[in-house]
């Protein structure tokens, strides 16, 4: 059996991804480590998994904390160049640290997240066969389509073209710090010349946990991409509801992710817009409030508040849900065929905002400036309005066939296997 490396970014909603394919893979008999900074092990719980701790000076314990609060709130021009500095440091500190390690641990194959350069550019220059994985909205581009944090509807159109093509070029020109890295560091290893995200993807296979019904129209994505839909564990699908709901009233699920828990105003609007409502109202901050938030949530309109809840059995329930616009939320959303209102905060969720309403599955709104009578409104469409349903059934039943973790498992089953692209029409 083989024994697989994982490189990804030390956030939370990555990790769970990882985790997910991780335990498929070590119950097939394989071994699997994650390698990453000795913060970033907090969001492993399966004992069976390995980590090894990097960037022992460069990133000691306790300084990944600091790096979460900027990308939970990167605020203007200054701290979102911090958060590309801190991108750019880790991408270094990766690329200087993983060969030896690579060698050290008997790392046969890399598992790489797309929004880690690093993964792909040590894989290439070590030898190793390696694998890509979006766990946000695929870095691939094509001329017709905007980037995953832009927030444009799709048109297909030459304005539209040009307008994405200028968005674009603000972009590379805000991540040249992380270009320049990635750049340097491909040099280095006598790579051809890279220096984006989009440059350093596996050229044997490319899985994503998007599907084609969410996606924009997409026209050139290569042959070995793979559209799985969602990662989970099977452990974490069982986790049962414990709350006792009220089989006459609707239920709305809120949450903001693992970062933007903190965010109580937003939380407040929320509670205040259900509070006019006839329904049940859960909020899950994951761990981001106080307890005296809590009870002010309650005050304020929600049925329930707490810090962590069973997604997955929650969105069966639910009539509607509330949400940032994390991926991971947004697919199993559409897995529950739940109508979302998605009020994007920060990285890819203004994207995902406007492919939710791009392919009729929920609504946006502003996440600063929505007020309670705004938010209300959304949540009284999605509660009523039939028109949701078609398009969550058609996506649902994409999911339901797309195979998930098993099937991505599969995939790189078969990248080892075979040492070839894996086409997604002869994927495993």
């Amino acid at each position: 059996m083989s024994h697989f490396g994982v490189v990804a970014p030390p956030f939370p909603s990555h990790f769970k991804v990882f985790q997910a394919l991780a335990i498929e893979l070590i119950e097939r008999g394989h071994r699997v480590t994650f390698l990453n900074q000795a913060d970033a092990k907090t969001w492993l719980d399966d004992e069976r998994i390995g980590f090894q701790m990097l960037g022992r000076d460069s990133h000691p314990v306790g300084s990944l904390a600091g790096t979460l609060r900027c990308a939970a709130n990167p605020g203007g021009p200054l701290g979102l160049r911090r958060l590309i500095g801190d991108m750019a440091r880790t991408t270094d500190m990766l690329c200087r640290e993983l060969p030896d390690q690579l060698e050290a641990l008997g790392i046969d194959a890399l598992l790489c997240d797309q929004m880690e350069a690093a993964g792909g550019l040590v894989a290439e220059a070590c030898g190793r066969p390696f694998v890509s994985i979006a766990c946000a909205l695929p870095v691939n581009r094509e001329p017709g389509v905007p980037l995953p944090v832009m927030p444009m509807a799709y048109e297909d159109s030459e304005r539209a073209r040009q307008i994405y093509q200028g968005s674009t070029r603000v972009y590379d020109w805000l991540m040249s710090p992380h270009r320049q890295t990635v750049a340097r560091h491909a040099q280095r290893f006598g790579l051809s010349p890279r220096e984006g995200l989009h440059e350093c993807l596996s050229p044997s296979a490319q899985i994503s946990q998007t599907l084609p019904g969410f996606e924009f129209p997409r026209r050139e994505l290569p042959e070995h991409f793979h559209h799985v839909g969602p990662l989970r564990s099977a452990a974490e699908a069982s986790r049962p509801l414990t709350i006792e709901l009220d089989p006459d009233r609707p239920l709305v699920f809120a949450s903001l992710g693992t970062l933007q828990g903190q965010r109580f105003g937003l939380f407040k609007r929320i509670a205040q817009a259900c509070a006019g409502l006839d329904v049940q109202l859960l909020l899950a901050h994951c761990g981001g409030l106080s307890v005296d938030h809590e009870e002010q949530l309650r005050r304020a309109g929600a049925t329930w508040v707490t810090d962590f809840a069973p997604q997955q059995a929650v969105l069966q329930h639910a009539s509607a849900v509330v949400t940032h616009g994390g991926l991971n939320t947004v697919m199993d959303a559409i897995a529950s065929r739940t109508p979302m209102l998605v009020t994007p905060i920060a990285f890819d969720q203004a994207g995902v905002a406007a492919r939710v309403e791009h392919a009729g599955i929920g609504l946006k709104a502003s996440a600063r400036f929505a007020g309670p009578g705004t938010l209300r409104k959304a949540l009284e469409r999605l509660l009523s309005d039939r028109d949701f349903v078609p398009a969550l059934e058609r996506i649902s039943e994409q999911a339901l066939t797309a195979g998930g973790t098993r099937a991505a498992a599969d995939i790189v089953e078969q990248v080892l296997r075979t040492g070839r692209p894996v086409p997604a029409e002869q994927a495993a």
